[in-house]
């Protein structure tokens, strides 16, 4: 690593990487629920297991979005972090928020909104905390050296997704009208602004693996920037079928919405051919899979399996179904998941100086976990598909439905444990690898020379 500062980075990678280990604890709950085997339903009922699954979802994506941005914008910047102490008070800030918005849900403390179920009141704290992390990181980058593109669109990213949670916080009596800016935090974050997020860190990748030059890299990131926001903005109207919203919004939302694997492609060929133009043999081979893996599976999950089900003619049966949550689960895990993984893969050997990557567990964390998430996927669309003809076609209750579906879980539950075995063996590297140490600092030139190697 270049500047000491960095070693703050690591800290919210372990943050994430404990918080996914609780949110598949969770999904492990919901799976079996869904076998019929509910034992646990007295003391973790299923609506609140499903809340913490997804909420945990977010909190460590946003960890690992937080570790990122303080490990690249001094690098990138040229600058240490104005306030490390700061820092630290932020990351144990944001863990207590999370923690307690966890153990409330178990107790009935929540809003009952999907998605944005943490009460009111951790609303506000969870705005302090990001005002705060926003304020370190612009502080660093107009402070340093220079302002690339890449530190830019991260950037970017990251202030308009603290923007975008506030429409979330503006209490309505009207359901539908809550509806219609809930949607404003949970697709624009998702399928907007968080996708800035991953273009930068993954711009940030592959200038660092490749070795192609950042002129070029960030050029194509201007054009995934642009695909984004053509998509994006317009394509949230494809979750206002159901609740009284104008029927444009049917026209609208159908056309935008097609048009939204378009960056997620723009960023699976940009990556690819950034590889194959690079003339770097860089090293570390694991973060190259993950990096490249992102790209092309959040095409598919994202982009492919949302089109597949989101176009007004196919959501009308599928809306609200276990359609969604296949394409839900590719779509986080290969946007956002591998990308995380990606960076903590790239950021460990500079942060402690030690070169484990390319080990047996570290290849086969990569290979499990996207094996086991492509069966999860299949599983969730085999058993969604049945539900949407049996529930929404024939007309069975939709507890019956749920029963002659049960099966299918059993297959999910096993490609579930696939995916965990995978995950422990990335959290194991994660752990040989240490605590970050001042050892580990060099100087550019270092630098420049190992990444040339």
């Amino acid at each position: 690593m270049k500047y000491k500062s960095q070693k703050v980075a690591y800290w919210f990678f372990a943050l994430s990487m404990l918080l996914i280990v609780l949110q598949i604890t969770y999904g492990f709950i919901m799976g079996f629920a869904h076998m019929g085997f509910d034992g646990l339903h007295n003391i973790i009922p299923f609506n609140a297991a499903r809340a913490t699954h997804n909420n945990l979802l977010v909190v460590w994506l946003l960890s690992g979005f937080m570790g990122a941005a303080y490990y690249i914008i001094p690098e990138e910047a040229q600058q240490e972090l104005v306030s490390v102490k700061l820092a630290y008070v932020q990351l144990i800030t944001l863990a207590l928020v999370g923690v307690t918005a966890v153990i409330g849900f178990h107790f009935n403390w929540w809003e009952g909104r999907k998605f944005l179920e943490i009460p009111r009141e951790l609303d506000f704290l969870v705005v302090i905390n990001v005002i705060t992390f926003l304020g370190i990181i612009l502080a660093t980058l107009f402070k340093g050296k220079k302002q690339s593109t890449t530190a830019m669109v991260l950037t970017m990213g990251l202030v308009f997704a603290a923007l975008l949670y506030l429409p979330g916080m503006i209490w309505f009596d009207n359901q539908g009208m809550d509806s219609f800016f809930r949607w404003w935090v949970v697709h624009l974050w998702v399928e907007g602004v968080w996708e800035l997020i991953m273009g930068g860190i993954l711009a940030f990748l592959l200038i660092k693996l490749t070795g192609v030059d950042r002129e070029v890299i960030e050029k194509w990131l201007y054009v995934i920037v642009g695909l984004t926001f053509l998509s994006g903005i317009l394509g949230t109207g494809h979750h206002y079928y159901y609740i009284g919203a104008p029927e444009y919004w049917l026209i609208i939302g159908g056309i935008f919405s097609a048009l939204e694997p378009l960056a997620f492609l723009g960023m699976a060929l940009f990556a690819i051919h950034m590889y194959r133009k690079g003339g770097r043999n860089h090293p570390n081979k694991t973060a190259l899979f993950w990096t490249l893996g992102s790209a092309i599976v959040s095409f598919v999950g994202a982009g492919l399996l949302g089109l597949a089900h989101t176009l007004p003619q196919v959501n009308m049966y599928t809306h609200g179904t276990l359609v969604t949550a296949m394409h839900g689960h590719l779509a986080f895990w290969g946007a956002y998941g591998m990308i995380v993984f990606a960076m903590i893969s790239y950021a460990l050997p500079q942060l402690t100086g030690r070169k484990l990557y390319n080990t047996v567990t570290g290849l086969y964390g990569f290979w499990l976990s996207l094996i086991g998430m492509v069966g999860m996927t299949t599983a969730f669309g085999v058993a969604g598909v049945a539900q949407v003809y049996l529930e929404r076609r024939i007309g069975l209750d939709f507890m019956v439905a749920q029963q002659e579906i049960e099966v299918h879980f059993l297959v999910l539950v096993l490609c579930a444990t696939i995916f965990a075995t995978g995950i422990t063996m990335f959290i194991i590297d994660f752990v040989r690898y240490g605590q970050p140490n001042d050892e580990a600092l060099i100087g550019e030139d270092e630098v420049n020379s190992l990444e040339n190697a």
